[in-house]
């Protein structure tokens, strides 16, 4: 049997557990539950008396991809996609249907390099079987693969890419954390996956590099023989990160004779700037933050999670990975939403640090948020981070943006980054850059909206 049931009978255990999206597990499988880390593994499902290979791991969706809609020359018409571009249209966002392409394809990737990579870290594990790599166009559309019904390339990740973390040699990490501070140490426990024909006698190198390329650290581990398997551990990365002043986005790389395999890592300053008594943060709207709009102030609302109606944005299951199969099979089981979009050259987001899509940084912002339906504050409006919405509902949603409102000016933000900020550097981080962009000049938007329309997004 394949996934169901794991029988005495069988030869070998097809297993349904050893993944990090099980069905119906929502918002409670380690990606979207557990703050971002590359330790974690399937020990616990591994039988200790016969093979275990893994059943239908992945099924992380991705945008559709309304270029394909002319490629169905034959029998078959893309009908499905036709309904829902003009869902997209009907919300005025039909021009960015290649951008949510991108940038969910981009968590789509994130999302299958943690699921075959924490396959690949547990010892024994006797393989996996993907579902799958190319999209299925049946049961409710389950836009799951990283090429398309044709096999091709969707633009987002190259076959060299996609390679360096599914392949017979696998350089793999083990970083207990993804988010760091400059007061801290980097630290991460390289591990060799070896599925070639025979042992390896190649050096494992590593280096840690900025978004420019420049190589801050790098290193070769002890020479060792790397048997076949996958429990070997070349060695550990340990280094201060006290000479990172400015918040940044980092790689490490590790290679072992031609296979090579990186990870993001991010660092922020432990000590905050000052943030101007100019700037009322508050997370309700009281008489205070209208009285500062009305005079002229400016005003950050950051809003806490469940506080926005239904129907303005706060029935929206948003979750950190990729929506999986889909929601029209799953019955709408969170998360259903793709991630960010958003432009990262925003001044608003110039201390925090961002690519146009959701890496690990936006997980944090992800668990602590609401979402909001735009058109409920003013139609058009353009926010500062977009939602990618469920192709079925294709909603305009927005985690911040910004507007006019009385003599005054808003920054509305979704996330909340005030409640237990402390434990929190990317709230804490986020909160300051947004802070800085409200201090300066550049803060000035450009559309109006009543006090009221603000208002009635509470509950």
């Amino acid at each position: 049997a394949s996934g169901f049931p794991e029988s005495d009978a069988s030869d070998y255990n097809s297993a349904s557990r050893p993944r990090i999206q099980l069905w119906a597990a929502g918002l409670k499988s380690p990606i979207n539950a557990d703050q971002p880390t590359t330790d974690y593994d399937w020990t616990q499902y591994i039988s200790k008396t016969k093979p275990t290979v893994s059943h239908e791991i992945g099924q992380w969706c991705v945008y559709p991809d309304f270029a394909e809609i002319k490629k169905y020359t034959g029998v078959l018409k893309a009908k499905n996609f036709e309904i829902f571009r003009d869902f997209l249209d009907e919300h005025g966002m039909k021009s960015l249907a290649h951008d949510f392409l991108m940038a969910s394809g981009k968590l789509q990737v994130l999302c299958y390099k943690a699921d075959i990579e924490a396959a690949l870290r547990t010892p024994g594990f006797a393989g996996f079987q993907l579902l799958s790599l190319q999209d299925f166009p049946g049961q409710g559309t389950a836009l799951v693969g990283v090429v398309n019904p044709f096999w091709e390339d969707k633009g987002y990740v190259t076959a060299k890419e996609y390679s360096q973390f599914c392949n017979v040699v696998v350089p793999l990490s083990r970083m207990k954390k993804i988010i760091y501070e400059n007061n801290e140490a980097f630290s991460d426990t390289i591990q060799i996956a070896n599925f070639s024909a025979g042992s390896l006698n190649e050096p494992v190198q590593w280096n840690i590099k900025n978004v420019n390329g420049q190589i801050l650290w790098k290193g070769t581990f002890a020479k060792k023989e790397i048997p076949i398997g996958n429990s070997f551990i070349a060695g550990e990365i340990i280094h201060s990160l006290s000479s990172i002043k400015e918040p940044g986005r980092f790689i490490v790389t590790v290679s072992v004779g031609k296979y090579e395999n990186n990870w993001d890592f991010f660092v922020y300053p432990s000590v905050k700037k000052k943030i101007s008594p100019d700037i009322f943060i508050t997370q309700t709207l009281d008489a205070k933050a209208k009285q500062v709009l009305e005079n002229g102030g400016r005003v950050l609302l950051t809003v806490k999670k469940g506080s926005i109606k239904d129907d303005k944005g706060g029935d929206v299951r948003i979750g950190f990975s990729s929506i999986f199969w889909n929601t029209a099979w799953t019955k709408g089981q969170p998360p259903t939403t793709l991630g960010i979009l958003c432009d990262p050259n925003n001044p608003a987001l110039k201390e925090f640090p961002t690519q146009y899509y959701s890496n690990y940084q936006w997980w944090d912002a992800m668990s602590h948020s609401n979402t909001i339906v735009l058109d409920s504050v003013a139609k058009n409006i353009k926010p500062i981070v977009r939602v990618i919405d469920d192709w079925n509902s294709a909603k305009p949603l927005g985690l911040l943006f910004e507007c006019k409102v009385g003599k005054g000016k808003l920054l509305f933000s979704g996330i909340d980054l005030i409640s237990d900020r402390e434990s929190r550097p990317e709230a804490k981080q986020l909160l300051e850059s947004l802070a800085t962009y409200m201090e300066g000049d550049q803060f000035r938007p450009s559309i109006t909206v009543s006090m009221n329309k603000i208002e009635n997004l509470f509950k």
